[in-house]
């Protein structure tokens, strides 16, 4: 498969669909226009119809992928990207063949974010159209277990001639050489796409980015839904989680028990990130955004992945598309 034509792309790089509104339309738009595939991160349903609507005016001649976190997904979600004619959506944290069947049936490309063997072999047993291998090194959420490009080759080996996209790692042309040298049908990156100005993460949180000197792989951010995943230091993980990012016993009891909230994708994430604070162990996997509060800095999860200490600047979304193509 010619994933380049299938998609509608110029250059073999996607953006990572980073929820909560890290990743909107204006973000996956400028990214699409750029020639990449934009994706938009999961959104309540009346919103990410919005969101899809004014990524196709913005880039009317290319893709419009959502990226579907499964924990949060409910069948409105799946109606809307259908009724949006999305073309790609992305499974990411579950999926079942009867979700593959109705986006696949209505024409959308389908992938599969995996992060281990046994998560590809199921994806494609959906019948997924491709995966993304996410290697541990990824910011975010995290299913990979070790190193991107370590896992690569036993992804394409299980996917037997379909896609495989690495995720993970990503920073500049010579990492997306790199994988595509590799294998890799294109690549996914996060927090270079973090880093532009047209993402929704907070000034401040963006500032931390371009200082950045080292990421945690923690669960502290896990009220509702404690997976691991990987973000800057700030003042919660330097209160609540011993030097390997582990959680000490409260915030870990306390997101142990809180699995009912994680069906909840909330339609004001500023009310409920200004209920954290560092000094309260109760953290929720949401993101500071532009126009929260400065405090939310120290209290909200900041998702970046190791590649971060490797940027040292925030540009537009064309320019990083072009930095990552090497043009």
């Amino acid at each position: 498969m010619d994933l380049l034509d299938r998609l509608r792309l110029d250059v073999p790089i996607a953006q990572a669909g980073m929820g909560g509104g890290l990743a909107g339309a204006r973000l996956a738009g400028a990214v699409a226009t750029a020639g990449a595939l934009g994706t938009i991160g999961i959104l309540p349903p009346a919103q990410l119809r919005i969101a899809i609507d004014e990524v196709r005016a913005q880039a009317p001649d290319r893709a419009v992928a959502v990226n579907l976190l499964m924990p949060f997904v409910r069948r409105r979600h799946i109606d809307v990207c259908v009724g949006g004619g999305v073309d790609v959506a992305v499974l990411f944290f579950g999926g079942d063949q009867q979700v593959v069947s109705a986006l696949r049936d209505a024409g959308i490309f389908v992938l599969a974010q995996v992060g281990t063997d046994d998560e590809a072999r199921d994806a494609l047993g959906w019948g997924a159209d491709g995966l993304i291998a996410q290697g541990v090194e990824a910011g975010g959420h995290l299913r990979g277990t070790v190193r991107a490009l370590d896992f690569l080759p036993r992804a394409i080996a299980i996917a037997g001639g379909r896609p495989v996209l690495l995720a993970g790692g990503i920073a500049t042309g010579a990492d997306v050489r790199g994988a595509l040298d590799a294998g890799a049908a294109a690549v996914v990156a996060g927090t270079r796409f973090l880093m532009t100005n047209e993402s929704g993460a907070h000034r401040g949180y963006k500032e931390r980015l371009v200082d950045a000197e080292t990421t945690v792989e923690t669960t502290l951010f896990g009220l509702g839904w404690p997976a691991r995943h990987r973000v800057l230091p700030n003042a919660a993980t330097r209160r609540w989680c011993d030097a390997d990012g582990r959680p000490r016993r409260l915030p870990s009891a306390l997101n142990a028990w809180s699995g009912p909230l994680g069906r909840i994708v909330p339609s004001n994430n500023d009310a409920v990130i200004r209920l954290q604070w560092p000094r309260v162990p109760m953290f929720s996997p949401l993101a500071p955004l532009e126009g929260m509060p400065d405090r939310c800095v120290e209290a909200g999860a900041l998702y970046a992945g190791e590649s971060a200490v490797r940027i040292a600047d925030v540009v537009s979304a064309r320019d990083a598309v072009d930095l990552l193509a090497g043009r």
